[in-house]
């Protein structure tokens, strides 16, 4: 969404500045200007597309478009093969081992949230089930769930669980 700076008057009319923010996956770089921004040849990163190594968005004209990532992946690319000398192939399945240990990440963090999750609702329930009884004074005792039954004076303690929702 365009965010407007402030007005500024060219000849009587007033101009306002209006600044864009981009996400760093949008599509907005033509080929040529992400080879000048990656320091490779344009041919290369053709092939690094047949070879599907980058992938670049695609105009409406079929043009390939990339984006901000896609050149920080180009010079990543381009450093693993040059300073590293890991060939085109080993620098794929690198690539690949990344993107699975992202998603793996991203996994292992919904499994928390869902632990969290389930952990708070057994100590909900935890607090719902808690047992009571008559203590040898009479007095009312809690009880462990599972507990309940003939106390050490010998009297029958009666426990009747009632219907969860």
């Amino acid at each position: 969404m365009p965010a407007e700076r402030g007005g500024v008057e060219y000849g009587g009319a007033e101009r306002r500045q209006v600044e864009y923010r981009v996400e760093e996956t949008t599509p907005v770089f033509v080929i040529s200007v992400a080879a000048q921004l990656a320091g490779m040849h344009p041919q290369t990163l053709r092939q690094y597309d047949r070879l599907g190594l980058v992938s670049p968005g695609r105009a409406a004209g079929r043009g390939r478009r990339y984006s901000a990532r896609d050149v920080a992946l180009l010079r990543e690319v381009q450093r693993l093969s040059q300073e590293e000398g890991v060939n085109l192939a080993g620098i794929k399945r690198i690539l690949e081992l990344g993107i699975e240990v992202e998603d793996l990440r991203e996994q292992v963090e919904r499994m928390r949230l869902e632990i969290d999750r389930l952990r708070a609702l057994l100590e909900e329930r935890a607090e719902a089930d808690r047992v009571f009884a008559a203590g040898p004074g009479g007095d009312i005792v809690a009880v462990r769930p599972g507990r309940a039954g003939l106390s050490r004076s010998g009297a029958l303690v009666v426990w009747r669980p009632q219907p969860r929702p």
